[in-house]
């Protein structure tokens, strides 16, 4: 069912989380520890922003396995972001190609899915038939993700608000609410698995949702501080005297076994990344 990082705040080398952790997300590509399933090796995807550049986000795809994949390790090394999203690939729905690879961008925003949206089958077309021609044409691959990407967008562009990270929750309770309704007048009663994160590389929002809350959750995990160190696979998260976040990194699986500096966002909650890096965990709203 895919993992993934997502990460905010003063710079920081790609490297220092993709493959330095004991538990880092290329060791999860090929061994997860919180998944029945510990492969995830049908592709893998970067984003990240170079601001001085650019206010849209690069990115990187393939698929290969990311424990195998050279230009991906060099690539790490070498890249320093402030804001950067990391993705390996379980494919559950679409085949393994780059267009189904995560993340996904759309000018200068990034989103990114682990799980599935059950009875997605049945309600594709529907939410395609709901999209202006832009979003329409957007969707390039078959995951149910990116449709979930294009319907939220389809959301954002009609609001016309500004991209913080309330108004983005807010748009992302009710993108899963039209989900949910969807399925219901279909008679879809598959559950949905919507563990996902989205930014435009300023603030950023995290959602960990299950429909049916008698099923078991993917798990999502976050931790902040003033400063990450890893050093020969021993990594930190630092805090300084007056609390003031520096980093904020977002992840399926706790990168090391230092099980206090990591915090489990509850089932049902989004977790706020405000542009002052001030983090806000707010439940999920139901209709």
């Amino acid at each position: 069912m895919c993992r993934f990082i997502a990460y905010i705040g003063k710079p920081l080398i790609l490297d220092e989380v993709l493959f330095k952790p004991i538990n880092s997300l290329i060791k999860q590509s090929s061994h997860a520890r919180e998944m029945k399933e510990p492969l995830n090796g049908d592709g893998f995807g970067l984003g990240w922003y170079a601001p001085d550049i650019d206010t849209n986000p690069a990115l990187f795809k393939s698929i290969q396995p990311a424990w195998n994949d050279l230009n991906l390790k060099y690539l790490a090394r070498k890249i320093r972001s402030n804001c950067f999203f990391a993705h390996v690939r379980s494919a559950s729905m679409g085949g393994v190609s780059q267009d189904n690879c995560h993340p996904f961008q759309h000018k200068q925003y990034l989103f990114m899915h682990n799980g599935d949206i059950g009875g997605f089958d049945k309600i594709k077309r529907h939410i395609r038939r709901g999209l202006s021609d832009e979003l329409y044409d957007f969707i390039q691959g078959q995951t149910d993700s990116e449709h979930f990407f294009a319907l939220f967008l389809e959301k954002f562009n009609k609001s016309k608000i500004s991209f913080n990270a309330n108004q983005v929750s807010s748009l992302l309770i009710e993108t899963i609410h039209e989900v949910e309704d969807l399925k219901k007048i279909h008679h879809s009663t598959e559950g949905s698995y919507i563990n996902a994160a989205i930014t435009d590389g300023n603030s950023m929002v995290a959602v960990r949702y299950i429909s049916n809350p008698n099923d078991t959750p993917l798990s999502l995990y976050y931790t902040t501080g003033a400063q990450y160190e890893c050093i020969e696979g021993r990594c930190h998260i630092h805090h300084n005297n007056n609390d003031e976040n520096k980093i904020v990194l977002i992840t399926s699986e706790r990168l090391t076994d230092y099980h206090g500096e990591w915090y489990e966002i509850p089932v049902n909650h989004l977790l706020l990344v405000d542009n002052e890096l001030v983090t806000t965990t707010i439940p999920f709203i139901t209709s």
